[in-house]
Order: structure tokens, then C-alpha cells, then sequence
């Protein structure tokens, strides 16, 4: 990196800036998801690499100024990870002793947070506890882990049923900002019906953007096949009836049943 960042290096790496970098970090990180999703080791492998050149691209940037270096990166993190996890390295935490029950994950959770808050105090930081929650996130995602933060500390609903509840009040209101026909209070109330789904998926310990990804991908699945059929039949998709789509729709969901 170093070499491609010199002046006899190359001339698209050399322009390269932090904030030109934003996109493909953002780009790879899904690549990486989507190896993931699909179980793809190999091209996990791959991804994975291609990730990593990005943090390396970043870390030489940033050590050009003398802001600090991979190696610093790699320190630090290390350095957090055992600040963080006084239950296996602290020789004096308190959290298991000789009899006692393993600490939870839940127990495990709460404890992050609480030294997460206590290194921003230290820094002179915000000690919000969404404080730190990245308005960069997909919003599913950020919805996500807003409900999981809050939920550290005992704000939550008692169960997934509570949230369902909540869905169904959340559709009352959609439909009454429907049918008064103001944009703006349905734009709001598709908000909160959003974030009520975001909290379910959490209860239910289910990875909204992953569910959403799956969702979509069998929805393009299930679509190219009507396609095929269509092409088969000498027809194409712009000049089907809706009913024709929807019958083919059916045919495609009812062969996957019998698979």
C-alpha cells in the first residue's frame, strides 16, 4: 500500500482520499454480507480480502498525516477487547467465581454498554447511550440497534407478543393517516410501523437487514421464473395482464411447495 501510495506508485491509489474511499468500504462490507448470506467460503475468502485492503488503504492515509498507523489500529482494538471482557481476562471481576452460574450473554450485553459509557465519560464524550448509535446505518439496521441498546437497561417490551400488539396499533394509525390523506402523517406513521417491525425482528432474534436481504432475493428468484414461463410462451413480461403475472406467481410459489 505504502508502495501504491508513492510517488512512483499508481496514480489512481495516490488520489485516493478518506472520503473518496467511503463508498467502496461501504460496497465491500455488503460483498462481504452477501458471501455470507449465500454460505460462500471461497468467495468469503475473497471478500474478506478485499475488506481488509480497505481498512489497509485507510490506516496509510491516515498515517501520511501521522494520525497513527495499522499497527495502532491493531493495538487498540486489542487493547478494548480485553477492557471489555473482564470476564475472561480480569483476574478480579467478580463475574464467575468457583460454583456460580456462567454469565449470560444478556448479563454480558448490559456489561458492554456500561463500559462502552464509561471509556466516552473518560473522553469527555457524550454518555447518551444512543449517543453513539451511527445515523450512517441503514435505517433497519440503526432501528435495530437502537431497540437493542434501550433494551440494556430494562426499557423493552416484556415479550414479541407485546410488539405485535404494537404493530397492530401502529397499522390502525397508518390506515387513519390514509385515509385523512396527509403525506406527512403517513410518512410518520409508516415510520413507526417500520421501527415496531425493526424491534420485532429484534425479539424474535432475527437480523432485519438479513431477513429483508433473504426476502428480496427470493422475491427475485420467484419474479425471473414468471419471466422464463412468459419467455416460453413467446410473451413478455410489459405486455401480461396483472391477472396472468399473479397466475404464474401462484404457479411459481406452488412448484417450490412441491419441491
Amino acid at each position: 500500500m505504502r508502495r501504491l501510495r508513492s510517488p512512483s506508485g499508481c496514480p489512481w491509489d495516490r488520489e485516493q482520499t478518506l472520503h473518496s474511499l467511503r463508498s467502496f468500504l461501504l460496497e465491500e462490507t455488503y460483498e462481504v454480507l452477501d458471501a455470507i448470506d449465500r454460505n460462500d467460503q471461497a468467495e468469503l475468502k475473497n471478500e474478506l480480502g478485499d475488506l481488509l485492503f480497505q481498512i489497509v488503504f485507510l490506516a496509510e492515509i491516515c498515517s501520511e498525516s501521522d494520525s497513527f498507523t495499522i499497527s495502532n489500529i491493531i493495538t487498540a482494538i486489542t487493547n478494548k477487547l480485553i477492557d471489555r471482557h473482564p470476564h475472561v481476562f480480569g483476574e478480579e471481576s467478580g463475574l464467575r467465581t468457583p460454583g456460580s452460574k456462567p454469565i449470560t450473554t444478556k448479563e454480558i450485553t448490559g456489561l458492554w454498554e456500561q463500559l462502552k459509557a464509561k471509556e466516552k465519560s473518560k473522553k469527555g464524550h457524550s454518555q447518551s447511550l444512543l449517543g453513539s448509535v451511527p445515523e450512517t446505518l441503514p435505517a433497519l439496521l440503526r432501528a435495530h440497534e437502537i431497540g437493542s441498546r434501550v433494551a440494556t437497561v430494562g426499557f423493552d417490551w416484556p415479550r414479541a407478543e407485546s410488539v405485535i400488539n404494537k404493530i397492530d396499533e401502529e397499522v390502525t394509525e397508518l390506515r387513519e393517516a390514509i385515509a385523512n390523506n396527509v403525506p406527512i402523517s403517513v410518512q410518520e406513521e409508516m415510520g413507526d410501523f417500520l421501527f415496531s417491525i425493526a424491534n420485532l425482528s429484534r425479539k424474535l432474534g432475527v437480523d432485519p437487514e438479513t431477513a429483508l436481504r433473504q426476502a428480496n432475493r427470493k422475491f427475485c428468484s420467484r419474479f425471473a421464473q414468471v419471466e422464463r414461463k412468459l419467455q416460453s410462451r413467446g410473451r413478455t413480461i410489459h405486455k401480461s395482464t396483472p391477472e396472468e403475472l399473479e397466475g404464474l406467481w401462484d404457479e411459481v410459489k406452488k412448484s417450490e411447495t412441491e419441491d
